[in-house]
């Protein structure tokens, strides 16, 4: 997909869902071209729009040794060069106001995590960018208190805002999707569905994030049939080594297996309607 066509992507009557996918992190230049190159493959095959995900640092980490991060700047240079070989948007997640004028002078789409989707500054912040902007729903949040996150966006001068879902927390170490809120992110916003997210077992004894990413399918097709405007997926090609969130990633030898269905799930319901 162009980058001229990153408007149209999220567009609620679109025959297909967008898939907004890659590693947790940027770990090096190889692996996340190798990865957008297999995942762009895999799309352009089934005409589903791709914006390429990668963390240019981890901010958010359960431990002081957790891996953070390869640097700022080159990190974001890889994002560049991606978006460039592959003419693929980018979309990577920002922590700070500064992050945010940073991190817009090489990515598409400036997405704020979930823990700091309340931060009227940080939002303001991306918003002013003129960046589409990316809002992971808290997991402390109902459906409903998204709206006003949207709306921060769009009073700051904005009207490209998203709203993605990646759960609720569900006890201490447990998250769950409730599917009765995307009709009602819907209401607010072009609504996401982050699959891999959903499926952590955060707050282990070890300091280290579980998942199961067994139920990967059964998430994504639920999230489907419940219309999401796309889906969110991390994705490598060795999970078990990768530096962030490997537990609950899907091995990308089966990313073709799994999105060819829910394509065809979704032309099918659109059509249907």
């Amino acid at each position: 997909m162009p980058l001229t066509d990153l408007p149209q992507i999220a567009h609620p009557q679109s025959d297909q869902f967008f898939l907004m996918a890659g590693p947790c992190a940027i770990e090096g230049e190889e692996m996340a071209m190798r990865i957008a190159e297999k995942v762009k493959l895999v799309t352009d095959a089934l005409s589903i729009p791709y914006i390429f995900k990668g963390s240019f640092k981890k901010a958010n980490r359960s431990r002081l040794d957790s891996f953070t991060g390869i640097g700022d700047e080159k990190a974001l240079k890889i994002l560049e060069k991606v978006s460039k070989a592959f003419e693929i948007p980018t979309v990577t997640d920002i922590h700070s106001e500064k992050d945010a004028e940073m991190a817009a002078a090489y990515v598409d789409v400036l997405q704020i995590p979930a823990f700091l989707v309340r931060q009227t500054d940080l939002l303001v912040a991306a918003a002013k960018t003129g960046k589409f902007v990316n809002l992971k729903k808290g997991q402390f949040m109902s459906p409903e208190s998204m709206q006003f996150a949207v709306q921060k966006v769009k009073d700051s001068g904005n009207e490209n805002a998203w709203i993605t879902d990646r759960g609720t927390q569900f006890g201490y170490q447990d998250l769950i999707v409730d599917f009765r809120g995307i009709p009602v992110m819907k209401e607010f916003a072009p609504t996401v569905l982050d699959v891999t997210h959903s499926l952590q077992q955060p707050n282990q004894s070890s300091g280290v994030t579980g998942g199961r990413p067994e139920s990967i399918e059964t998430i994504a097709r639920a999230g489907i049939a419940t219309g999401v405007d796309g889906l969110f997926i991390e994705t490598h090609f060795d999970p078990s080594s990768a530096k962030s969130d490997g537990a609950n990633m899907l091995d990308i030898q089966y990313l073709e297996g799994l999105l060819t269905p829910l394509s065809r799930l979704r032309t099918f319901l659109v059509k249907s309607l």
